[in-house]
């Protein structure tokens, strides 16, 4: 029986804190603003902000829980808080588009006066806070979850404050105030759109699914060119986090002998090449083949 641990994930915690911070403090001059502005896209936008604070708040309170250590009654720790989290912040995220989408549709049916040159000048200092927030989660969005899902609101909310002032500038010149809900349900998209792939994900880890990225027959077919293997049966790849990655394998072989060295291997380049940094393989022998009860690729 072999196995692998690897540890140490990037500390978020001050990037955690200066994007809640800045994010937070904006969400209450947006929401000011918005409400003497009479502009529905500014409040629908800080409503949208006001759950990223949210989100990020989720996530940071995951990435402290997942750090925790193992106890006998939790023997992987917290570390699926981190998954709960991205799945939480996906529902979040949604239920904020749909307020925005009911709003919008309430105001293209009486549409109200818009202060254009407030909204340009509150849209723009979102621009700037949202741009430097997704700048301290740029680095870790490809290795976790919870970090993509912060980078992408951030991004977004960027994007979605520089449609906030194009359409404000319209507005100043042409007086087309159904411009005010149409970017609200613009922002209601894009919203959906980012939102989508994080709850795909979430939901995919939380069942246990193989994390995007990792392709198990590759997998497989490694574990199988091994010296002196003969099967591979029972693999499963799964999320312990939204960073980490666990598997558990049989390895077929024809003779005793002393596998230490070829476990070792194993998993040295499974987290090497694939990334998977919890790996657990058992040794059957050829005659065990036909008794394990797991052999079969449908039973689990």
């Amino acid at each position: 029986m072999g196995h692998d641990h690897a540890h140490g994930t990037p500390d978020y915690n001050r990037a955690f804190a200066v994007g809640i911070g800045l994010n937070l403090a904006f969400v209450i001059v947006e929401a000011i603003y918005g409400i003497r502005a009479h502009s529905l896209a500014l409040v629908a936008d800080a409503g949208h902000n006001l759950s990223d604070v949210a989100g990020l708040l989720l996530a940071w309170g995951a990435s402290v829980l997942a750090a925790r250590r193992p106890t006998p009654r939790r023997t992987y720790g917290l570390r699926r808080s981190s998954i709960l989290a991205a799945l939480g912040n996906a529902l979040l995220l949604l239920i904020a588009v749909g307020a925005i989408a009911w709003e919008a549709v309430h105001r293209f049916q009486n549409p109200e006066p818009v202060a254009s040159g407030m909204v340009v000048w509150v849209a723009l200092m979102g621009i700037g806070i949202n741009t430097a927030t997704a700048l301290l989660f740029l680095r870790g969005r490809k290795q976790d979850l919870n970090i993509r899902g912060a980078f992408l609101h951030m991004a977004a909310d960027a994007a979605v404050s520089g449609g906030v002032v194009v359409a404000a500038l319209i507005m100043q010149r042409t007086g087309w105030l159904w411009l005010d809900p149409a970017v609200s349900l613009g922002i209601a998209v894009i919203i959906t759109i980012g939102t989508w792939a994080l709850l795909r994900d979430a939901v995919n880890l939380a069942l246990d699914a193989v994390p995007e990225g990792i392709e198990p027959a590759v997998v497989a077919s490694y574990l199988a060119s091994l010296p002196g293997v003969m099967g591979v049966h029972d693999l499963h790849i799964w999320g312990m986090s939204t960073t980490q990655v666990a598997l558990t394998a049989h390895l077929v072989l024809p003779v005793p002998s002393n596998d230490d060295p070829l476990l070792a291997r194993a998993c040295r380049e499974l987290h090497d090449r694939f990334g998977i940094e919890h790996a657990t393989l058992q040794i059957e022998r050829d005659e065990s083949v036909g008794s394990c009860t797991v052999a079969s690729a449908e039973v689990v």
